[in-house]
């Protein structure tokens, strides 16, 4: 099977939560990618599911359906997308909705796929509204009405363009536009992985690292990786450096435990930034609710970081809940961070009432 031909732009800076990477991370990250679906651990669903789409289109020999990844970022959804360039021997074209800035910035990466081409397009929801009204005639009769020119002299030049496969990853889709998600053929959401799963995970790459790893110590860096391999795999570069300095690069429990105290992550898998959260909801504002952009003022993050980033995972867990009138503590949240409950949690749960809003 061809090797597919990766277009990828230089790797960009990391999330506004996460530090920014070290060049040798970002080369190992990429070696710690798996390259076919068998090898992708963990979404049992989102891969039964794209098995049978790859092997529909491999029979039909036609281009994939457009298809859309969404969830909480570091899932996988770039792998992924990769992933599908391999199994179906074609290349791909990375790029990000931010960068395609013009008509004409879409035109050249579109004319410049191969057939059936993939085109990537991660964070899709921050395309500017005229480069998607451009896409659309792409999405479904594989042509480019580009407009030259203006006034009187304004003219229509209409581009053919090879059959291709638009594959969106988003941590957003409620920003998705309606027209948008409905020209999308696949869609699939990425959940938090499984603990068994994320041990798989660590045990992988540290044998692709060439490093001696316990079961235990493998276990130990999965339980507190906030249910996402690219947490699991980042604590696992650092463990590894910790462990070439305390027991001659050997990863066992001990170290392991010692390793993840220096880098403030506690046995739930919350660090520093997290606990911060917990705290001034609790202990600020008296547990909530409160609204997402109080709570970014004094902790000195983005919304869009606490929303993307931290509060998924927080949800997931339980120790925030999401109402119609802002975020609240609950119960663990309090006993988590050695809070007194104060006397409306002590015969039930806060809010009780009302439903839990949907994570976007």
């Amino acid at each position: 099977m061809a090797e597919p031909r990766s277009r990828a732009p230089k790797d960009q800076p990391g999330r506004l939560a996460d530090p920014a990477p070290f060049p040798e991370d970002v080369r190992e990250e990429k070696k710690l990618r798996p390259s076919a679906l068998d090898d992708f651990v963990g979404q049992p669903q989102v891969r039964s599911q794209l098995s049978v789409f790859l092997q529909a289109a491999r029979r039909r020999e036609e281009a994939l359906d457009h298809v859309l990844f969404h969830g909480p970022p570091g899932l996988g959804k770039t792998t992924l997308a990769s992933i599908l360039a391999h199994e179906l021997g074609v290349e791909i074209t990375h790029t990000s909705g931010p960068v395609i800035e013009r008509p004409g910035d879409l035109a050249g990466l579109l004319t410049n796929l191969g057939p059936r081409g993939i085109l990537f397009v991660d964070e899709i929801h921050r395309l500017s509204p005229v480069v998607e009204e451009y896409l659309y005639s792409a999405l479904e009769d594989f042509t480019l009405d580009i407009l030259l020119d203006r006034g009187p002299s304004a003219r229509s030049l209409k581009l053919n363009l090879e059959p291709f496969t638009l594959v969106g990853a988003t941590t957003r889709s409620g920003l998705l536009s309606s027209p948008m998600r409905a020209r999308f053929g696949v869609t699939l959401r990425m959940d938090f992985y499984r603990a068994e799963d994320l041990t798989h995970i660590v045990k992988r790459s540290a044998s692709i690292l060439a490093n001696a790893i316990d079961d235990d110590a493998a276990f130990e860096i999965a339980r507190r990786s906030r249910g996402t391999p690219r947490v699991a795999n980042r604590l696992l570069r650092r463990v590894r450096d910790f462990a070439l300095i305390k027991s001659d690069g050997h990863i066992d429990l001990r170290v392991t435990r010692e390793a993840l105290h220096l880098l403030e992550v506690d046995e739930r898998g919350l660090d520093e930034m997290d606990r911060r959260l917990l705290d001034i909801l609790v202990n600020r504002y008296d547990g909530g609710p409160v609204g997402l952009a109080p709570l970014a003022v004094v902790l000195g993050e983005d919304t869009s970081t606490l929303e993307d980033v931290y509060e998924p995972f927080l949800v997931q867990e339980g120790f925030i809940r999401r109402t119609a009138r802002g975020r609240e503590a609950t119960r663990l949240a309090y006993e988590h961070i050695g809070v007194a409950l104060p006397a409306r949690l002590r015969g039930g749960e806060s809010g009780a009432d009302q439903p839990e809003l949907p994570l976007a």
